[in-house]
């Protein structure tokens, strides 16, 4: 059987796709490709532990981390299409080429913890259309809708690519031998119905009410109003969470607690939560911070937070519904 490379499916004229398009989505798809033999190396390469510094957002940054943002970085500033870039790890925005026509935004490492424990990690990535010829820190403050495309890579058992242009979600997976990203399903569906839910669940005595009750009967499974037993699942990653739930539907909960008030949720809007969403909604799922469609929200700044709540659409209606 012959799969598509990732380069021959960009070629299609699908969705937002354009041959500028197509080139920046290529490249970070090698990029990631050489994250991923760092990461298969693992303490042979020299690359575990910690760098020693925080990043921005006050999380302890690994050196895998620093490696992938920086290979990331490198890639995408001399790239022609690229007028500027924005990364988790970074302050601020990095100008890339004058009159590129794409922003890329990206969580070069997410679930770092996991790295030292040879549990999965992923690269979330979301590409904006840019708005000047040269690029301003104001050009990133555009919605969820207005991505041209978004995805991840997740370094599993296997690598994998999940990737939207705005027509449907489709997985690849990434062929040792050939150096490939091989196309290996298309038009994901996520079911409306599920029996799965993940959340951090030590968070508990800090939720909001409704994600409280709506927590508690699913605990209560058959013995309560929801009638059916579920099951949790956590893995300390949103992509591999999200990746579950792409392949076997769920719900997925990050929501507002009252731990540090000053933070409206965990998870980064313009690097998380906003392609993320793109890849749920383009499977038939849906995603909202409880209150309101993340893909809506106006950003205010780079590093803005976002509670989320992501998955089967009926689950995540039914969350919604209980914050109204």
């Amino acid at each position: 059987m012959s799969y598509l490379t990732l380069s021959q499916f960009l070629e299609q004229k699908s969705g937002n796709l354009t041959p500028e398009l197509a080139q920046v989505i290529e490249t970070i798809g090698n990029t990631c490709k050489a994250i991923d033999q760092l990461l298969q190396k693992g303490a042979l390469a020299g690359v575990l532990g910690s760098a020693q510094h925080e990043n921005v957002q006050g999380e302890e940054q690994k050196k895998l981390d620093v490696i992938s943002n920086d290979y990331l970085i490198d890639a995408l500033k001399v790239h022609p299409h690229v007028g500027g870039l924005a990364s988790e790890e970074l302050d601020d925005f990095t100008p890339a080429q004058e009159n590129g026509e794409f922003l890329v935004l990206f969580d070069p490492l997410d679930g770092s913890s996991n790295i030292d424990i040879n549990m999965c990690v992923g690269t979330i990535f979301s590409i904006l259309p840019a708005k000047n010829a040269v690029t301003k820190a104001e050009d990133f403050m555009q919605p969820g809708t207005n991505q041209a495309a978004a995805g991840y890579v997740l370094y599993g058992p296997s690598t994998m690519m999940a990737l939207t242009v705005g027509a449907g979600v489709a997985f690849f997976t990434f062929d040792p031998e050939t150096q490939e990203f091989l196309l290996t399903s298309e038009n994901i569906q996520v079911a409306a119905d599920t029996k799965e839910y993940a959340i951090n669940a030590s968070n508990q005595r800090h939720w909001e009410e409704p994600v409280k009750r709506y927590i508690g009967e699913l605990q209560d499974g058959q013995t309560s109003v929801r009638g059916k037993d579920f099951n949790m699942r956590w893995v300390a990653c949103m992509v591999g969470d999200i990746h579950r739930i792409l392949c076997r539907s769920g719900i997925f909960l990050y929501p507002y607690d009252t731990k540090d008030p000053q933070k409206a949720g965990r998870l980064r809007l313009m690097y998380e939560a906003n392609p993320m969403s793109m890849l749920m909604e383009q499977a038939g799922g849906a995603s909202t911070t409880g209150r309101v469609r993340i893909l809506e929200i106006q950003p205010t700044e780079l590093h803005q937070r976002v509670p989320v709540v992501i998955g089967s659409k009926n689950e995540v209606d039914l969350v919604t519904h209980y914050h109204h």
